[in-house]
């Protein structure tokens, strides 16, 4: 079903599109940088949060992309379109709703979350929150669009929607920052005008009948009960473990800010460049979800296992020579933040702990994941990630980090102790063959 240049033309766009937007992510920290080692630590602390919405914006999308690309499978590309204008309306009413929820209490919340920084943290925090939080509609429709140009192969679309609007936010920030002196608030307006500007063009595309597969105005604002009752049958799941794993990246966040504005600098620094490592799972979670759903959805289990064992063994090489990569360019990166040695010398410690792992371990705790979903082995999955996080990331963290004393070190062990066991279990489920039973449409 999927030839080798089937793979490249999905493969290359995603993987560009990726590092187009984490190199953004880097970039908004290296600039707020130059504000002060406070801001850096609100911009950290304020992205974990943000985080929980945006995954959950992402579980949303990821659900009805499976449902479009088992559609497009079974080539009833009329109810995949129907699918997609459906995850269109859901997405931008859940967005809204989290919007404004969070511009009425963001305040409280990060009283109660991170009330025990500095002042000047949680000054930057509140104005970070505050700015970014009106980007969530655009992030939720962007999401959605994405989703249908990933399941129909126009990946390249994406990536160069990524590449304007990721220029609109660099330039943005070196405005905001070194022209207008805006602080924390000169890198979060470009990042909401181009998130606006990501969603309006991404719709465009969608709405072409060209497509095959496209929007369908009289279904974007007609509630379909069974066909949301599909998509929400993996968007739920997905988004509950998301949601808790995202909640408790918040907490550690919280036991962070207790050790001190250096780690709390050196952790968001490594985070930024941890997201830059992580590319190569990231970029091929997609690839997952649309070679695997379109194999369950033609209903040819043995090709989806065919793809299953390809996909992994090149989502494992090409992250293994990234790693190294990444890790070998870490401290030149290093050289560009204004920030303390102290809090040098632990971020590159925080980066080759987590590259060691990720490049060998995550492939089988993400990707793969991503592929049982997309089969329709939903709710396994969603049960072994929440007792994963719990169990081994936040005990562990707490152990590691609080316990014995070790900081964001111990935080860090914890984290790839997580995906040990998340990989192992996930590697079991794929061997033992169960996903091959389940029927999504």
């Amino acid at each position: 079903m999927f030839s080798n240049a089937d793979l490249k033309r999905l493969i290359v766009p995603l993987f560009l599109e990726q590092l187009l937007t984490i190199l953004v992510g880097l970039a908004d920290t290296l600039i707020i940088s130059f504000v002060g080692e406070s801001a850096v630590s609100g911009v950290s602390l304020v992205n974990s949060f943000n985080t929980i919405f945006i995954y959950l914006f992402t579980a949303l999308s990821s659900g009805g992309a499976v449902i479009v690309s088992q559609y497009i499978g079974s080539r009833r590309e009329e109810e995949a379109g129907e699918a997609a204008s459906q995850l269109l309306m859901i997405s931008t009413a859940f967005s809204l709703v989290i919007m404004v929820a969070v511009l009425l209490s963001g305040r409280p919340l990060l009283r109660l979350m991170f009330g025990r920084v500095e002042e000047e943290v949680m000054d930057a925090c509140i104005v970070y929150l505050r700015i970014s939080a009106y980007s969530y509609p655009a992030l939720a429709v962007y999401n959605a669009g994405s989703a249908l140009c990933r399941s129909i192969g126009k990946t390249g679309v994406t990536m160069y929607i990524a590449v304007i609007s990721n220029l609109i936010n660099v330039i943005g920030n070196g405005i905001g920052v070194f022209l207008l002196h805006g602080g924390v608030a000169g890198v979060a307006y470009p990042s909401l005008i181009a998130r606006i500007f990501s969603a309006a063009a991404v719709t465009i595309v969608c709405f072409q009948k060209k497509n095959g597969v496209y929007y369908q105005k009289e279904w974007i604002g007609r509630w379909n009960g069974e066909l949301l009752r599909r998509i929400l049958g993996i968007a739920v799941p997905n988004g509950l473990e998301q949601g808790i794993f995202q909640f408790v990246k918040v907490a550690l966040s919280s036991i962070v800010a207790l050790f001190g504005t250096c780690q709390i600098a050196a952790n968001g620094i490594a985070q930024s460049i941890w997201s830059l490592a992580a590319l190569v799972c990231v970029a091929m979670g997609p690839v997952f979800i649309t070679v695997i759903g379109q194999c369950m959805g033609a209903g040819d289990a043995g090709q989806a296992e065919h793809y299953f064992r390809k996909l992994i063994r090149i989502t494992l090489g090409i992250s293994v020579l990234w790693n190294g990569v990444i890790f070998a360019v870490t401290p030149v990166l290093m050289g560009f933040f204004e920030v303390a040695q102290e809090t040098r010398q632990l971020t590159v410690w925080l980066v080759l702990i987590h590259n060691l792992f990720n490049c060998v371990v995550f492939p089988f705790a993400d990707p793969l994941g991503k592929g049982l979903r997309a089969a329709g082995d939903v709710k396994f999955i969603m049960a072994v990630s929440i007792a994963s996080t719990i169990g081994g990331r936040l005990a562990f963290s707490v152990l590691f980090g609080m316990v014995f004393d070790m900081g964001v070190i111990g935080i860090a062990f914890a984290m790839c102790l997580d995906w040990c066991i998340k990989a192992a279990v996930f590697y079991w489920r794929f061997r033992a063959g169960n996903w091959k039973q389940y029927q999504l449409i």
